[in-house]
């Protein structure tokens, strides 16, 4: 089939949903109609897309072939695709094919698929291991779970949306590699912001630290990303504090079903949930160096 022969819906146009519905408009595709909570924000997202704005879940179902949500946490995703309730997206959704991009528990992206089979639809996981700007550019790092023949189906968008796509197998396992990459990540965010700051404390050139850093075992993608958000407190958000909290506990109720310990995944949780507990939790992941570096005060964000 031809892009334009795609018909798409987006439940949960945030700062991720509305970019991968403006990325694949731009590439071809019919986004035919969007659903948020916030309905004002849909609105103003289906106006610039030139597509509808629903407040009923059911009618993403009746205007869309392909439904991609990227939603908060377990809780939104087990409502929209409620089995029971008076409105969700499993109503009449025969033939019906859902993209699941938020970061949620592998369980619940197993129980959605075995929902979306009872109704005669399918469902693959698609976790995204990037950030806005690559949603924006359909330039994602895309991990797929569910059936071989969904995600084939399914490869023209997931194709557009990623500039590497990878499918894992089955359902609930490209869930559990996207809780260990953020897991990782959450660690090396919180283990990077403690050497700043205690280089900042014994008074070091920071960019002379960083580069350091840089060429040798202290590497990683996050001193590219955030070393200098962290000096000069840009915490602007492009992966808040709040989710690496969840995604860091997601990654913990991984490892108390294996029986295994993670101190440091909890340790860093541990900071993320400071973050939130001050209010700062919708600053971005980098925002924990505020938590770090010495004399730090009030929280300034710098907007680029």
């Amino acid at each position: 089939m031809a892009h334009a022969d795609y018909k798409i819906g987006v439940v949960g146009v945030g700062r991720m949903g509305a970019n991968i519905a403006r990325h694949l408009k731009d590439d071809g595709f019919q986004v035919v109609v969007v659903y948020d909570a916030a309905t004002e924000r849909a609105k103003e997202v289906a106006s610039e897309l030139g597509a509808t704005a629903t407040d009923k879940l059911a009618q993403v179902t009746a205007l869309a072939d392909y439904i991609i949500t990227v939603v908060t946490d377990d809780n939104a995703m087990r409502q929209i695709f409620s089995d029971d309730a008076d409105d969700s997206l499993l109503k009449n959704a025969s033939d019906t094919v859902f993209i699941n991009c938020a970061t949620i528990s592998p369980q619940t992206h197993v129980d959605v698929e075995a929902l979306a089979a009872k109704h005669g639809a399918e469902s693959l996981e698609g976790c995204m291991a990037s950030s806005i700007t690559q949603a924006r550019e359909g330039t994602l790092y895309l991990m797929c779970g569910g059936k071989k023949e969904t995600f084939d189906k399914t490869r023209p968008i997931l194709d557009s949306m990623s500039v590497s796509l990878r499918y894992i197998g089955e359902a609930g396992q490209a869930a559990q590699v996207k809780a260990l990459v953020n897991m990782v990540m959450n660690i090396n965010t919180a283990g990077l912001a403690e050497g700043l700051g205690l280089g900042a404390a014994l008074g070091l050139d920071l960019e002379m630290l960083q580069e350091v850093f840089a060429q040798t075992g202290a590497n990683s993608r996050v001193l590219e990303t955030d070393g200098e958000d962290m000096q000069i407190r840009d915490h602007e958000c492009y992966f808040s504090a709040a989710h690496a909290s969840k995604d860091s506990g997601i990654a913990l109720d991984l490892a108390d079903e294996a029986g295994i310990s993670l101190p440091l995944a909890q340790a860093t949780k541990d900071q993320y949930d400071r973050m939130i507990d001050l209010g700062l939790g919708e600053l971005d992941k980098s925002g924990v160096a505020e938590l770090t570096f010495p004399g730090r005060g009030k929280i300034r964000v710098m907007k680029s």
